[in-house]
This record gives C-alpha cells, structure tokens and sequence, in this order.
C-alpha cells in the first residue's frame, strides 16, 4: 500500500511540476507502481496473502469463541474431571 501510495504522490508531484520532482524522468516516478506490481506477485506466489487471511479469520474465531464462553460464564474456569 504504501508504494501505491507514493506512486500516486509522486505521480501527481510530477504531473504538477512541484518540487524535486517536477525535474525527474517517468521512469522514476512510476517505479513505485513496478515495486508494487512485483511484491502482489511474489505475496500471491509464495501465498503470503492467503496466510495472513487465514491468521486473520482464525483470530475472529477464536475472539467469537472466547466472548461465548464469557457470556456462558465458562472463561476462567478449569473442568473437573
């Protein structure tokens, strides 16, 4: 996100003639985009992006879980077997 972000910065820097930028080839300025373009094809190749989903809906899970048991009064206490 954040080389998208400065890409569109950067972009509109340039377009607009302000600052440092204004001088600067396009190839500089829409590096950021290529940077963003080749880290979703590594995350999406070595499933980096499907992992962090997983992490994410097992952690909602387990908040579900644990504000159940809260509310049936079962969180803290230990089973006797």
């Amino acid at each position: 996100m954040f080389l998208l972000i400065a890409g569109v910065a950067l972009t509109i820097w340039n377009y607009l003639r302000i600052g440092l930028v204004a001088d600067s080839s396009w190839w500089w300025v829409l590096s950021p985009f290529l940077g963003a373009m080749a880290w979703w094809a590594w995350a999406d190749a070595t499933g980096y992006t499907k992992r962090k989903q997983m992490e994410k809906m097992d952690k909602k899970k387990q908040e579900r879980i644990d504000k159940q048991r809260e509310a049936l009064g079962l969180k803290g206490k230990r089973r006797s077997r």
